[in-house]
């Protein structure tokens, strides 16, 4: 069945000190939740302060990006970390950007992890439950973004059992293997720049619920969430395009707060 409503969601924050990463002064405004760095794997307190007051001035979501802290890498590289080291550190930058976002009137309205880390957790749901753990005990009205195409019922068991609600999230500009998972950055054609092909699979993911994978052959995807990611060069025209794609289908963009 089409979908009626959905939200957009993109990476932002990941500036620090005096570099500048992104376009979000031009991407916030037109998503519905922003997933704001943390200080592991990007971002810094003003840097944070900043995105979040950029966020709310636009009525969009807050949500945290935790990830693995290697600022060098990216937070892009994996690490041999136990599960309670997961759970500190998703804690220390939750908890950051909660007291960052509660001295402007605000909460937070979903987490998402960064990177390695959400992939680390894709091939072992062991690391997704820690992460529900933390996310529940700081506060169980958060949503915990998860990929679309993992197995949703395991997820949405972890989330029973922790309290949390899910958002399955599709990654607009990135490649599919056959088994739902995301291509790797070390592949060839990974990062989708082209507008028009990222347009394709949003449109076909709203009304049939199916993705092509890499290899030609077709997945079934099932999403509340959809993400670009704000530091592919392309970010703006990619948001605009999909927000374009999405009213000429009749889908509403909301966050998933508003529906879940």
């Amino acid at each position: 069945m089409p979908l009626s409503a959905i939200d957009l969601n993109s990476d932002v924050g990941e500036s620090f000190g005096n570099y500048t990463l992104g376009l979000d002064g031009e991407v916030i405004p037109l998503i519905s939740s922003a997933n704001i760095a943390c200080g592991y794997h990007a971002g810094d307190p003003a840097v944070m302060r900043r995105t979040v007051a950029c966020a709310r001035t636009h009525g969009v979501a807050l949500g945290a990006h935790p990830g693995l802290p290697d600022l060098v890498g990216f937070g892009r590289r994996n690490m041999d970390v136990t599960l309670e080291e997961i759970k500190d550190f998703v804690t220390y930058q939750i908890g950051a950007l909660q007291a960052v976002a509660r001295l402007q009137g605000a909460r937070l309205q979903h987490v998402k992890p960064h990177g390695a880390l959400y992939n680390m957790a894709v091939r072992n749901s062991a690391i997704w439950d820690a992460v529900a753990e933390v996310t529940a005990g700081l506060d169980d009205r958060l949503i915990l973004f998860v990929l679309a195409g993992s197995d949703r019922a395991e997820l949405e068991s972890i989330g029973r059992r922790r309290g949390l609600r899910m958002a399955f999230e599709f990654f607009a500009d990135r490649a599919y293997n056959a088994d739902g998972s995301l291509v790797s950055r070390q592949q060839p054609g990974a990062v989708i720049h082209d507008h028009d092909v990222v347009a394709a699979k949003v449109l076909k993911l709203v009304r049939e619920g199916r993705v092509q994978s890499i290899d030609g052959g077709e997945i079934e995807i099932k999403a509340e969430t959809i993400c670009v990611h704000g530091d592919n060069p392309q970010a703006l025209a990619l948001v605009q395009k999909i927000r374009e794609t999405l009213a000429a289908a009749g889908v509403g963009v909301k966050p998933p707060g508003q529906f879940l």
